[in-house]
């Protein structure tokens, strides 16, 4: 019989990985004070306006280190008014399947897959940035089963739009202690994300690793924008001020605890035009400036972002710039952060 599935080799469990690459005592205790600030952000106990900011997928450490550096710097200048929480996107979700699966496949994105390698490059990388900016990052959750593998250095997490209506998603959402956003489905549908929200909140049994486990829920399950594909094939947004007032009215009813949005500003809601990002941040704080619903709900933006405009095909070895989607360079970064703080 063929068998088309083939086992290279077994990995290391996360707590082994965890246990060769450790966070030190000094970070994981800063870890608790930033968690516990993001947390005052999205229950309103805390009124500034987060920015999950960083390139759309992360190619090559030291490119990723030398910018969230620079956003380290920026983050003092404006700390009264905006908190960072950098993104470090290690895997990438493929719309066919092919092309860069992220730094866990592929940590030299011209080399050869290798998982092992892989999985090793992202903590090394995750860590790298914490004990070097203090700042502590995002990642998308693309595969549950490796969340383990960061989740002592994790302070966001994201559940894209292509996995959002995924039922192992959801149930390993609701036993994460930081805040998971939930993205809309690529078709638009918000009552997917909502009843995703609505699982992630709520208590699961359920197998995980190879366990069975009990979650008590994430109260800090939330809501993200990120525009949608019509029946054509057409990017559409969904972050203007009658979206957002629709969303708000659905997300009401639903009465789920701490009801929040993160609005992300590039991807349909841009059309990948990502220039459009400047611009779709002013448009959202003018709604805010308009509603005090829309105001109350909006707790900040996803902005990808990195050090030269633009994005490049693998193998052109331009430094820090995007070899997925195209990103704001730093430049236009800093300037477009700039004007948020001023019109907070």
């Amino acid at each position: 019989m063929q068998n088309n599935l083939k086992f290279i080799r077994k990995l290391p469990i996360p707590q082994e990985l965890k246990e060769q690459y450790p966070l030190k005592a000094e970070f994981a205790a800063k870890k608790t004070e930033r968690d516990a600030e993001i947390a005052d952000i999205f229950t309103g106990k805390d009124d500034r306006l987060i920015l999950i900011i960083g390139p759309c997928s992360a190619d090559r450490e030291d490119a990723v280190i030398d910018y969230i550096c620079r956003i380290a710097e920026l983050q003092e200048k404006v700390k009264d008014k905006i908190l960072f929480i950098p993104r470090i996107y290690t895997n990438k979700p493929r719309t066919t399947g092919d092309g860069y699966k992220g730094m866990v496949h592929q940590p030299n994105p011209n080399g050869v897959e290798d998982m092992l390698e892989g999985i090793i490059a992202i903590r090394r990388l995750h860590t790298r940035a914490i004990e070097e900016t203090g700042l502590f990052c995002a990642d998308e959750m693309l595969y549950p089963e490796n969340y383990r593998y960061l989740s002592d250095l994790l302070s966001y997490v994201a559940v894209g739009a292509r996995s959002v209506e995924n039922q192992q998603h959801r149930l390993v959402s609701s036993g994460i202690d930081v805040p998971v956003g939930m993205k809309n489905p690529t078709g638009g549908d918000i009552s997917v994300m909502l009843n995703s929200i609505t699982a992630a909140q709520h208590s699961h049994t359920f197998l995980y690793r190879g366990w069975e486990c009990v979650s008590s829920g994430n109260p800090l399950s939330h809501a993200i924008l990120r525009g949608y594909v019509n029946k054509h094939g057409e990017s559409l947004p969904n972050y203007h001020f009658e979206d957002l007032m629709s969303l708000y009215k659905e997300y009401s009813a639903r009465k789920l605890q701490n009801m929040a949005l993160i609005v992300d500003t590039n991807h349909a809601n841009s059309g990948k035009k990502y220039l459009e990002q400047e611009r779709i941040c002013k448009e959202v704080l003018h709604a805010c400036r308009h509603s005090n619903e829309i105001k109350s709900y909006v707790k900040g933006f996803m902005i990808e972002s990195y050090i030269e405009d633009g994005c490049q095909k693998i193998g052109e070895g331009v430094y820090g710039k995007s070899i997925t989607d195209p990103c704001l360079g730093w430049e236009k970064t800093e300037r477009l952060v700039y004007d948020i703080a001023n019109l907070l």
